[in-house]
């Protein structure tokens, strides 16, 4: 039986997505062969999470003074395009290939066409206010005449494309979908630069 703390610990790690029980034990093993200052270094980083912000207007989680993160806080930024991501990571992996120069916004996950209970977990009310009402959450001189939906193309990415046409379309903007440059049941999150590029300057409208 292992001690209390170990037990603890694992039962936290199991809570990751995609860590089981057998992946968590393995993780607090290896935490046990660390020497007390990276274990330390660990837990004030860990620790530090509760500083983050979340971006008023896109949901990114940041440090810094300010309501909005560095990409809605820059005025370089194209006020007119709108990219709708599911999750953070997307984001990135978008931004760090510099393929994009417009504003984002986190959705929060994608539906399963088998799991509409889903629909409340996805920030869809909110993607609606900031784009008739940029300036209410911290964005000036926004005027979006295209909203990007760069979701997955897997079943769950095409589901939430679906839903999102619906319920943006009486907005009367121009919404499209990235191009087919990335493989269907492929994620954006590990996409390389030419795929993403592709993907964005093959982007159609719906």
């Amino acid at each position: 039986m292992y001690s209390k703390t170990i037990q603890k610990l694992i039962k936290l790690f199991s809570k990751f997505p995609g860590v089981g029980p057998k992946t968590a034990a393995r993780f607090v093993f290896y935490l046990t062969k660390q020497d007390k200052e990276e274990l330390k270094e660990l837990s004030k980083t860990i620790s530090s999470l509760n500083t983050l912000k979340t971006c008023n207007f896109c949901f990114k989680l940041f440090e810094g003074e300010g309501n909005l993160c560095p990409i809605c806080s820059n005025s370089l930024r194209d006020r007119s395009l709108l990219c709708v991501v599911a999750k953070e990571t997307d984001l990135e992996s978008i931004e760090k290939n510099k393929i994009y120069k417009g504003l984002y916004f986190i959705l929060g996950g994608t539906v399963s066409t088998l799991k509409p209970k889903e629909l409340k977990t996805l920030r869809i009310k909110e993607l609606r206010e900031r784009i008739k009402n940029p300036e209410k959450f911290g964005i000036s001189g926004a005027s979006f005449n295209e909203i990007i939906l760069a979701l997955n193309p897997t079943v769950e990415g095409e589901a939430t494309i679906l839903l999102l046409e619906r319920k943006l379309k009486d907005l009367g903007l121009k919404i499209t979908r990235l191009g087919r440059g990335l493989p269907i049941g492929g994620e954006l999150e590990y996409a390389d630069k030419e795929t993403l590029k592709s993907a964005f300057e093959r982007r159609t409208q719906q």
